[in-house]
């Protein structure tokens, strides 16, 4: 790619003046700089608007180069790559799947070197030039098979970081991590030749059990979620590890950050309860650890019902998730509904419940918002019922 042509300053204005431009009439209208393919300004523009919230440092700076789209959609934010930085640190890091470089910018923070490695040339040179830009210079870009350039480096390295993806051959399958490129299962011993401890990202979809049994000396896996949507599993791998790793189920905000921690070894008890005075939800991170008796018991509420995962208690707690006062409890039954929810407005969910909420709202003409939130579960007594309340 002719990274020079892009960096020209009228085609950067050009850039910058149209990011709220549609891009696909943009696209229609004639290029005022035949010299350059105007496809590739347009991916530009496209590619700058989709990093304005992901990845502020990169929008804010003049003269980034972007990626095709596809690798701006991939990368890791800002937000979820601090998160994954604070969890090593040292001398060498090297990242086999490097990609747009997100992640090893924060870990430069943490490492004298990284080593970023990526397959693609134009990638390679677009993050040579970007790192350059952010004046960031202590990581070494190489553009190559990560496995091969861990051989020709022949270092010791104290994380080897990777991304795998999965191969186009392999989607519309169960989700496996020997279905992904590097093949982490089959290479996890090559890697220990190079380090001690490895971290890998995956996406969420990966079920943690399904996980488990592919890779071997895991001794952490943290659920990172942003506003309560699960974006990436961390996998810290340690070479001389052998027991149950510890599960950390992470929510970031705005504000603040909340981190709940369960260990996979131990066998955690919940107590069941009628639904009292306050309901909880928990977040995202933590319905996807599915340590759902870790919950009932860390934070001493008591379970609606084994396969509810609502939780409730007399005092109001702080909890990870959302918390609601129960106003009302309705059996599930005809005359009740019609007193409280036909023709409503209000904010419908279920919970171990047979009908679906759609269903719920379209018989029971109930339009969607308002101040009332209604959960439709099932009691520790297997009876349906309907919580009437008001999110705190």
């Amino acid at each position: 790619m002719n990274l020079e042509s892009l960096l020209q300053t009228e085609i950067q204005d050009f850039i910058n003046q149209n990011l709220n431009a549609d891009s696909s009439k943009l696209a229609l209208k004639k290029n005022p700089f035949p010299e350059v393919n105007y496809s590739v300004i347009i991916n530009q523009i496209i590619a700058k608007k989709k990093a304005k919230d992901k990845l502020p440092t990169w929008f804010l700076t003049e003269n980034i180069i972007y990626p095709e789209k596809i690798s701006i959609e991939q990368t890791s934010s800002e937000t979820t790559a601090k998160y994954k930085a604070s969890l090593v640190s040292g001398e060498k890091l090297i990242d086999c799947t490097g990609g747009f470089g997100i992640d090893d910018y924060y870990f430069s923070k943490q490492f004298k070197t990284v080593i970023h490695c990526e397959l693609n040339t134009d990638l390679s040179q677009i993050v040579k030039h970007n790192f350059e830009v952010l004046k960031t210079t202590n990581i070494e870009c190489y553009q190559g098979d990560s496995t091969q350039i861990l051989e020709q480096l022949n270092q010791k390295f104290d994380c080897i970081y990777i991304d795998p993806s999965r191969r186009n051959d392999a989607k519309g399958k169960v989700f496996m991590l020997a279905d992904c490129l590097p093949n982490v299962v089959d290479l996890q011993d090559f890697y220990y030749q190079f380090t001690d401890t490895i971290l890998i990202k995956t996406a969420p979809i990966l079920d943690l059990h399904a996980g488990l049994l592919e890779l071997e000396n895991v001794s952490e896996i943290h659920i990172v979620a942003v506003d309560n949507e699960v974006k990436e599993l961390l996998w810290k791998i340690e070479k001389n590890f052998d027991t149950s790793p510890e599960i950390i189920a992470v929510n970031i905000e705005k504000e603040k950050q909340t981190i709940t921690k369960i260990e996979s070894s131990k066998s955690y008890f919940a107590s069941y309860s009628l639904p009292k005075k306050y309901l909880y939800e928990p977040n995202a991170s933590l319905m996807k650890s599915g340590g759902f008796e870790a919950v009932s018991e860390l934070f001493a509420v008591g379970k609606l019902h084994q396969h509810s995962h609502l939780y409730t208690s007399d005092e109001l707690i702080s909890f990870p998730g959302r918390k609601f006062q129960i106003d009302a409890i309705v059996p599930f039954q005809k005359k009740d509904i019609s007193q409280h929810i036909q023709g409503k407005k209000m904010n419908v969910s279920t919970r171990n419940f047979p009908i679906k909420p759609e269903e719920i709202k379209k018989k029971h003409k109930i339009t969607d918002g308002g101040t009332i939130f209604a959960f439709f579960t099932t009691n520790m007594n297997n009876e349906k019922i309907i919580l009437l309340c008001t999110k705190l």
